[in-house]
């Protein structure tokens, strides 16, 4: 715990045996409460591997329900664990699990209720070996997201992601897409409700093993969130009205 919260770190896995072990045993478990692991039906030994090294929890889903339909299921765990501070945390190591502290006290503090680990934030991106059409891309996207929904985030686009109790409960994530729009979605839901996010700079690590999607699911992926900009910018203003979107709070 911190300052009497909860904390729970949530591990979206599918594939991920090669790095899953070398990533929880980077997790700081002296502010960590509980460790929730959902396997999207990956076709390695995911599961077996968690079992070995001894997650709490985990959630093995039958059948692939995409990676918005895996944090789903990690967010209800997390809830249902009365949790207070809640960290998304890719197991395929790709995000330091060393920024733990920092995004779990800036929310256990009451500063910020939301906090992303940004890649673009110092400079390091393209270092860490980002590839260049993935980083024009997410600069491209970003300006185009920060004008119509009036924000100034350095990128949108990151997985490394810390919630208070209370921002996911303001929201239902349910209604979002299943697949990786899901993460834009939860981003627009937020802002919408009037939570401000705040932002660190996080070590970019692109290797064979780190999970990533191919160029024509990054397209569909770009399309998508240009959809969600344009969609946040008509609701808010209540041009058009999209359900996800909600009420204000």
């Amino acid at each position: 715990m911190i300052l009497d919260k909860i904390v729970t770190v949530v591990l979206p896995a599918y594939n991920a045996a090669q790095t899953l072990e070398k990533t929880y045993n980077e997790i700081p478990f002296d502010i960590v409460d509980h460790v929730i692991l959902v396997d999207d039906c990956s076709k390695d030994n995911t599961l077996e591997v968690a079992k070995k090294i001894g997650i709490e929890h985990i959630v093995h889903h039958e059948k692939n329900q995409g990676y918005g339909g895996n944090q789903k299921s990690c967010y209800k765990k997390a809830l249902e664990l009365n949790s207070d501070i809640v960290i998304m945390l890719h197991p395929d190591y790709q995000y330091t699990p060393t920024l733990l502290h920092s995004m779990s006290y800036i929310i256990a503090n009451d500063v910020y209720d939301v906090v992303l680990g940004s890649r673009i934030l110092g400079g390091g991106a393209l270092r860490g070996g980002m590839p260049i059409y993935k980083y024009i891309a997410n600069r491209g996207l970003t300006l185009f997201q920060n004008i119509l929904m009036g924000q100034k985030l350095s990128e949108y686009h990151t997985g490394y992601r810390a919630f208070s109790g209370k921002a996911l409960r303001s929201i239902d994530f349910s209604l979002n897409s299943d697949d990786f729009i899901f993460d834009n979605q939860m981003i627009a839901q937020l802002f919408y409700q009037g939570f401000e996010i705040a932002e660190i700079t996080c070590p970019t690590k692109y290797f064979e093993e780190a999970s990533s999607i191919n160029l024509r699911r990054s397209i569909k992926y770009g399309l998508g969130v240009l959809g969600v900009s344009c969609q946040y910018f008509l609701h808010k203003r209540g041009i058009v009205k999209y359900k996800y979107l909600g009420k204000k709070g």
